[in-house]
């Protein structure tokens, strides 16, 4: 008796993959199979006109959906190299953008920015540091519609002033009837650079790194202008006229 050699499951596994065919067909295999089908048609019993009309309307419909698909991928890969060009042209500008962080630089006060959907009876700002730890809490009067920002005297609850660095801020709002108010807090922040990661491109400042679609509205920086102190300008005048 011939004995039988059993067959390996990995090997059977390969050549079924082997041999099973493409689970996605292009639009050159379809027309291959148009062609094939009328090679081997029966020239007694041909192909009706309108069935090999309908397969041609097939493949026609085909190929404009390749084509329509390859062009929305040009113009996505030319939107995202148009917005990475926009981002870097925002270095070196100021820009205003939807964010509640807010820097408290030495012992300088800090503005907490925002913009109210409505009049406001009255806004609670409240400050956390980085940790989450509540620092202090302000309240303005009346404020109007639209862009408004509360001073934060940089101290802490207990009067005393609060570490240099980065915090965080919320705002709460009602009208004259106690009703809330949808607020947006905002940042105004200097771009530095500008980081690219899966084909997005954010903003980095001094505050966060910012989304594009967060910017709100970009400026140029204000230079400052270089004042002469009465010294120098003694200083100067003596050397023009010679140390008269």
């Amino acid at each position: 008796m011939t004995p039988i050699t059993p067959i390996d499951s990995s090997t059977a596994r390969a050549e079924t993959q082997a041999s099973a065919p493409a689970e996605i067909l292009g639009k050159n295999d379809f027309l291959n199979l148009l062609v094939a089908q009328l090679q081997h048609q029966d020239p007694l019993n041909p192909a009706e006109s309108t069935e090999f009309t309908a397969q041609l309307a097939q493949f026609s419909s085909l190929e404009q959906l390749n084509n329509i698909n390859d062009n929305l991928k040009n113009m996505e890969l030319f939107q995202t190299s148009m917005t990475n060009s926009q981002a870097v042209s925002y270095i070196g500008k100021e820009i205003t953008a939807r964010g509640n962080s807010v820097l408290l630089e030495g012992d300088r006060s800090a503005e907490c920015h925002f913009e109210l959907a409505a009049s406001a009876a009255l806004a609670a700002i409240s400050i956390y540091d980085a940790s989450g730890g509540f620092v202090k809490s302000l309240e303005t009067g009346p404020l109007g519609s639209g862009r408004q920002s509360a001073v934060w005297d940089g101290t802490d609850r207990n009067g005393s002033p609060a570490a240099p660095g980065l915090y965080r801020f919320e705002v709460q709002a009602v009208d004259v009837d106690n009703q809330s108010i949808s607020v947006t807090p905002l940042m105004n922040a200097l771009v530095t650079g500008v980081s690219f990661k899966d084909q997005t491109a954010s903003l980095i400042t001094g505050l966060q790194t910012i989304a594009i679609d967060d910017v709100i509205a970009v400026s140029a920086v204000k230079p400052q202008s270089d004042t002469e102190t009465p010294e120098d300008e003694t200083h100067s005048n003596e050397l023009i006229n010679g140390g008269l």
